[in-house]
């Protein structure tokens, strides 16, 4: 198995149709023991049980420093090790550059770009003590484009922080034995575009994407496994698309 004996923490991961919870069911499949971060309501814990009892679900706001750190501790205390962390806690809003407020912008910017830099800070001290470790994080094709679907300018904005933050880390990593990556996934089937996108809508969509549909949470959660692994134990600092050709340089 890929993961064997690795334990891995992944961010927002409680939503059972979302992308978190498709790379905590493979990861988990793969032989790591997994942590589930997610808020209170989202029920981390819950979640985490459904994978089996050797998983944890945790409470914890990835934009709060404290909770971050105090989530880290709880996952070594239980495992005694961390080997991956999948930053893949975000939130959306469809807005035009206009109409952005300012607490749109703070709740974007802070999920999605803060609450990486925080939970990365979090478990790094373990990963360096180990020499090794695997940090992924989610952009998205929005950050290179210059705008996704539902998501507005500001969101764009926060996933292109993402990729320069994740290129900056693995380069002060490098020398600890820590591989930090970014994907950066399309348009993907999730609850998070239930009743926000038409049939035709999406149909429109598929037709311009050269593999001919939307991806799937099992399509994101290959990549990060991937990169989870020693499969990918000499790539650090890239950008993995996961879009099914949306985006072809």
């Amino acid at each position: 198995m890929l993961l064997e004996d690795r334990v891995a923490i992944i961010t927002g991961g409680a939503g059972v149709n979302g992308l978190g919870f498709a790379t905590a069911r493979m990861m988990a499949a793969q032989g790591a023991r997994v942590a589930i971060l997610d808020l209170a309501s989202s029920n981390p814990s819950a979640a985490a049980a459904e994978l089996g009892a050797q998983h944890i679900g945790l409470v914890a706001d990835v934009t709060n420093k404290e909770q971050c750190e105090k989530a880290a501790r709880e996952v070594l205390e239980r495992f005694g090790r961390i080997d991956v962390l999948f930053n893949n806690a975000g939130i959306t809003q469809p807005r035009k550059t206009i109409d952005i407020s300012e607490s749109d912008y703070d709740a974007v910017l802070d999920v999605s770009l803060r609450g990486t830099l925080l939970m990365s800070q979090a478990v790094i001290p373990a990963m360096q003590k180990r020499k090794s470790g695997s940090i992924i994080s989610t952009s998205s094709v929005s950050a290179q484009r210059g705008g996704g679907i539902l998501g507005g300018p500001h969101y764009s904005a926060a996933k292109a922080g993402v990729l320069g933050l994740t290129r900056a880390m693995a380069r002060e990593l490098g020398a600890d034995g820590i591989r930090v990556n970014a994907i950066t996934p399309g348009l993907i089937a999730t609850d998070i575009i239930r009743g926000k996108i038409s049939e035709d809508r999406k149909s429109a969509i598929a037709d311009d994407i050269p593999l001919g549909r939307l991806g799937r949470p099992d399509d994101i959660a290959g990549a990060v496994v991937f990169l989870a692994s020693d499969l990918a134990s000499y790539c650090t600092g890239i950008t993995l698309d996961v879009n099914g050709g949306m985006l072809i340089h």
